[in-house]
């Protein structure tokens, strides 16, 4: 099964990136929105894994999470893949929590590593995907509203507590992936 290892967020936070999502949806740029369910934080991804790899894989992250204290987590500003003046890939920055993701994220690589997984092939960036380009219809809409300075709106960022990491099955669809939470952790309280 094609797995990864991610922060799922609360409401709040996905509803705030609703709004940020109508913002550059209005642009009318030819680009696959993440659906707002769906958004997240990917830690690891994993790719096609057996169920045996899954139960050692759920093992390690309650290793790291026992280990690891609950932390606070704010979203920054918009950015895009390779850079903005040529977007592929549009995602949110993370401000607040952005140090203890990229904790998370290599003790996690270096211990999936010896079960046989890959390494992920750059190093870990702690960003929110939401949005692929399909086409370069009204891409310069986009960018122009990627730099605007109100998006996210000022003052309307919110903070949220990480105490949790969570292993999903994804399966893909023609109407999009659709996510399985498989194995949720708690992290240590602070």
């Amino acid at each position: 099964m094609r797995t990864f290892i991610a922060i799922a967020f609360p409401e709040t936070i996905r509803d705030y990136l609703k709004e940020v999502l109508e913002r550059l949806k209005a642009t009318g740029a030819d680009v696959k929105w993440v659906s707002p369910e769906n958004i997240h934080l990917t830690l690891k991804f994993l790719g096609e894994v057996d169920a045996e790899k899954t139960e050692k894989i759920a093992l390690i992250m309650e290793t790291i999470a026992k280990d690891t204290p609950c932390f606070r987590m704010s979203l920054s500003s918009l950015g895009a893949f390779p850079k903005i003046d040529y977007p592929r890939v549009i995602w949110m920055g993370v401000d607040k929590g952005g140090k203890e993701c990229k904790e998370i994220a290599m003790v996690l690589e270096d211990k999936i590593a010896k079960l046989g997984i890959t390494r992920q092939d750059r190093p870990f960036s702690s960003h929110i995907t939401v949005g692929r380009l399909r086409s370069y219809t009204h891409r310069e809409r986009l960018i122009q509203e990627l730099r605007n300075p109100t998006i996210p709106a000022t003052g309307k960022n919110p903070e949220f507590s990480v105490g949790q990491i969570t292993l999903f099955k994804s399966t893909l669809t023609p109407a999009g992936p659709i996510y399985e939470p498989l194995k949720t952790v708690n992290l240590k309280a602070a």
